[in-house]
């Protein structure tokens, strides 16, 4: 009976998702909401389909754990050396001043000092898995916002390790700096211990693993990998997502991350959209409903400490404006850390069980409060960004008259398309919603401009009816196929050329109303097909013959 009890949860579950998550993303909300919503629906405050929500929110955790390894692998050992100024800078203020300004509240609030400290300081943290995940899905990760979101999220992990210790050792009255020195050391040798079987014993495991030529045995290795290195972090009182984060950043310079981090990847996306539904489904209506003046009140006022203190030390730290103002709200909310440390609290006598629960309560609300703060630091950036000349969109390079190009999208296919056109004296002028790639390009003396491509008033004022082509280069499907769906409706005459990753998202942009499409991965594939004709000595009018009946049949 308990395993077909698994299994019902498990159907209930992945059909929650599998409606919610495109229905949320189809409406601009994002999957992380979709996630939270299906949670609460199929939780024991909605339909009461599922009521083991410490059991899925134990196996949820494993999500955090994978999306920490794979953003270790991508931010290489050197790279993290430079961001030290942000990580112990910022990371540590903002942890230090957040927790004390919260229990110094709590105190006023007649809470005894030692539970005040344990309040302040869980509340400081904010979630890892909320905001990497929206970074991750807005290609945001590599920006300096991306870049200082996560300095401040490695180093609360990082403080997960001492709040830990000092729980235990405020509920067992022993020597505070004695007990601290220990665990500061142990924790030491751990990841010094880490650090060198990942330098000298995990290559060549991996290098003997891959000789095997079987598939399922790498993968095997790399989740023991993980989550090895997170069970032995744990086991000495640290994270498991920190554990994950250094196994990740030990195989950032191995030859096989790449197929690392594919092995992982499907792992960490349903687990992490489990992780999400748990939160949901942790909500405890009965609660808001007995005290939802009360609660309100306290999510509101702890979104606005943590914000305020945020953005005022981005701002110490040399943090343009609009990125302040995106990352303080980004990380408004608690994280699921503080599960932890209010769990170890409660069971420790430290927090009374009433308040653990609402405590509880008030970090899944201000996790779901995540994607709606997103969208808030969204809004006021190209407020802030509309305010600075150098961001409102201009044609006054454009001749009157004379057709241009709107490039929507400045990444990678938009930097070049733009230079082709520069260099062919066509007038153009390219329109993105990151603020970083539109002060790079301006300085190197591209026509590029900050606005959101998707609103018909940024294309508006871009010109877009007297254009005479637009350019659709975004990398994301949903937003690339929804633009040109909108552009079609408002400008049925215009020539819309579309960027797709393969054939069937060029399907899916023909579909929508573009002219033109174009897979940049089957275009690759064709152009070094020809190549190796080539050099195997075929014609290359025969070579040239064939690469265009191929281009002909994959594009219909």
């Amino acid at each position: 009976m308990t395993e077909t009890h698994y299994l019902a949860d498990i159907l209930i579950l992945l059909a929650a998702a599998v409606i919610a998550v495109p229905l949320f993303q189809r409406l601009g909300l994002g999957s992380v909401l979709g996630y939270l919503a299906a949670g609460a629906l199929v939780g024991p405050w909605g339909f009461g389909f599922i009521d083991q929500i410490e059991e899925i929110r134990y196996i949820a955790e494993f999500g955090v754990i994978f999306l920490l390894f794979i953003i270790g692998m991508e931010l290489r050992p050197a790279r993290l050396w430079a961001m030290r100024r942000m990580v112990f800078g910022l990371g540590t203020a903002q942890v230090m001043l957040t927790g004390l300004a919260i229990a110094g509240l709590a105190l006023l609030f007649d809470q005894p000092p030692r539970t005040a400290l344990i309040i302040g300081f869980g509340l400081a943290l904010s979630s890892t898995a909320f905001g990497l995940q929206i970074l991750t899905e807005r290609g945001e990760l590599g920006t300096e916002r991306g870049q200082t979101a996560f300095s401040v999220l490695l180093l609360q992990d990082l403080a997960v390790v001492p709040l830990l210790a000092l729980v235990s050792l405020l509920a067992a009255d022993t020597a505070l700096l004695e007990g601290i020195e220990f665990a500061i050391l142990e924790a030491t040798l751990v990841i010094a211990f880490v650090i060198l079987a990942g330098r000298f014993f995990l290559s060549p495991v991996l290098r003997l693993v891959a000789t095997s030529r079987t598939a399922e045995v790498f993968t095997a290795a790399a989740l023991f990998a993980v989550l090895g290195t997170a069970w032995l972090m744990e086991e000495v009182g640290l994270s498991l997502a920190l554990g994950a984060f250094l196994a990740g950043l030990m195989m950032a310079n191995s030859h096989y991350r790449h197929q690392l981090i594919a092995d992982i990847q499907p792992f960490r996306g349903i687990l992490l959209g489990l992780f999400f539904m748990g939160v949901g489904m942790s909500v405890d209506f009965g609660l808001l409903g007995r005290q939802g003046m009360l609660i309100a009140g306290l999510v509101l006022g702890l979104l606005l400490i943590k914000s305020v203190i945020l953005w005022v030390l981005c701002r110490i730290m040399g943090v343009a404006t609009a990125n302040a103002t995106r990352v303080s709200l980004l990380l408004s909310q608690s994280g699921e850390f503080g599960f932890v440390l209010f769990g170890l609290a409660a069971l420790s006598g430290i927090l009374p069980e009433e308040l653990f629960h609402m405590l509880t309560l008030l970090v899944a609300l201000t996790m779901v409060t995540t994607p709606f703060m997103a969208k808030l630091g969204e809004y006021i950036n190209r407020h802030l960004a509309n305010i600075e000349d150098q961001h409102d969109v201009s044609t006054n390079h454009i001749i009157a008259g004379r057709p241009h190009v709107i490039i929507a999208g400045f990444g990678r296919v938009g930097r070049r398309v733009s230079k082709i056109l520069q260099a062919g004296n066509v007038p153009y002028l390219a329109i993105d919603s990151n603020a970083d790639r539109v002060l790079d390009g301006r300085r190197e003396g591209f026509q590029v401009f900050y606005g959101d491509a998707s609103q018909v008033d940024v294309l508006k004022a871009a010109g877009a009816g007297q254009a005479g082509v637009l350019v659709c280069t975004l990398d994301q499907t949903l937003p690339a196929v929804r633009l040109v769906n909108m552009l079609r409706q408002h400008y049925p005459e215009i020539s819309i050329h579309a960027r797709g990753r393969d054939w069937q998202h060029c399907e899916q942009l023909l579909k929508a109303g573009a002219t033109i499409a174009i897979s940049e991965t089957l275009e690759a594939s064709l152009q070094i097909g020809a190549a190796v004709l080539g050099t195997m000595g075929i014609l290359e009018d025969d070579a040239t013959e064939l690469i265009e009946s191929l281009r002909k049949k994959y594009y219909g």
